[in-house]
């Protein structure tokens, strides 16, 4: 297979798109059933997030008066494109893509991508409901930023090297755990799960960014979303937990690992209600300026 095909595999069959959703959708299911368990309630079937893109993609696409049409209708698009570009330089067993020098540089900045359509979104549309959500999901990237970029960076720079794979096959040591932590502080913040879960906040804004966007193009945004989902979790995977010999076994053992992810920023986003902005944004620079610090310091000693 030449490089061109592996590279066209990666996106659109595995880890992109064909195989990604599903699994996207999968954890969706998951997270809200077990959010209902919590709580008392039944909760939704197991196709529940397949029906939810399947009737937005049989809507009309409605687009506002006097909003850019082609800006409008491109954003989740490149939203999409970029989680799923990202996924296809993931090394989960099975993907056919090679390591590429510094990987883990292109695989930040195609994770900030999303975030920034998320934040366009919400000012193209001109509603002044998406505008107050692009403006806390821009201020609170500024802060949940800063323990998620310093946990990926400082595994690179204790590894000695910006590629994906040499991060997987690092050997498990005490900077796993700490730059783990500052992962794991950053994560509910990028997945919008309480409580911080701000800039789509439904009781204060009525909706998120995507208020004005409805049909196909607010399905493309919900596919983005859960494909982010796997690839936060399979990062995850990737960076912090011990990779195996054996492809097989390590997928398993990645497998139990995103289970316990999700299982444990579900649990935490059932109990505890959602901060004010200012509330959030100090707990990051704080707590997770000390995690960073930590993290830095901990790679610069061991």
């Amino acid at each position: 297979m030449s490089e061109v095909w592996r590279y066209l595999v990666a996106f659109a069959v595995w880890p992109g798109l064909l195989g990604a959703v599903p699994l996207g959708w999968l954890m969706l299911w998951f997270m809200r059933k077990l959010t209902a368990r919590l709580q008392g309630r039944r909760g939704p079937p197991f196709l529940q997030p397949f029906y939810d893109v399947a009737k937005l993609l049989g809507k009309a696409t409605v687009v506002p008066a006097g909003v850019r049409r082609g800006l409008f209708l491109a954003l989740p698009v490149v939203s999409l494109a970029a989680v799923t570009a990202a996924l296809a330089i993931l090394p989960l067993p099975g993907n056919p893509v090679p390591a590429l020098p510094g990987d883990v540089v292109l695989l930040l900045y195609l994770l900030e991508v999303p975030v920034l359509c998320e934040v366009l979104a919400g000012y193209v549309s001109r509603s002044v409901y998406g505008q107050v959500s692009a403006m806390r999901e821009a201020l609170l990237s500024l802060a949940y930023n800063l323990p998620f970029l310093v946990s990926i960076i400082a595994m690179a720079q204790y590894v000695g090297s910006f590629e994906m794979q040499a991060l997987q096959a690092a050997p498990y040591g005490p900077v796993h755990a700490v730059a783990a932590a500052a992962f794991l502080m950053a994560l509910p913040a990028r997945l919008k799960l309480n409580p911080f879960s701000i800039a789509n906040a439904e009781h204060e804004i009525v909706a998120d960014a995507h208020i004005e966007y409805g049909g196909p193009p607010l399905a493309l945004f919900k596919l983005a979303h859960a494909l982010e989902i796997v690839l936060l979790v399979g990062l995850f995977a990737v960076v912090f937990v011990p990779v195996t010999p054996w492809p097989a076994l390590t997928a398993v053992v990645y497998a139990a690992a995103g289970v316990a992810l999700l299982a444990g920023i579900t649990a935490l986003a059932a109990v505890t209600a959602r901060l004010r902005l200012a509330q959030a944004f100090r707990f990051y620079w704080v707590w997770g300026g000390c995690a960073s610090a930590l993290t830095v310091a901990a790679v610069l000693v061991l």
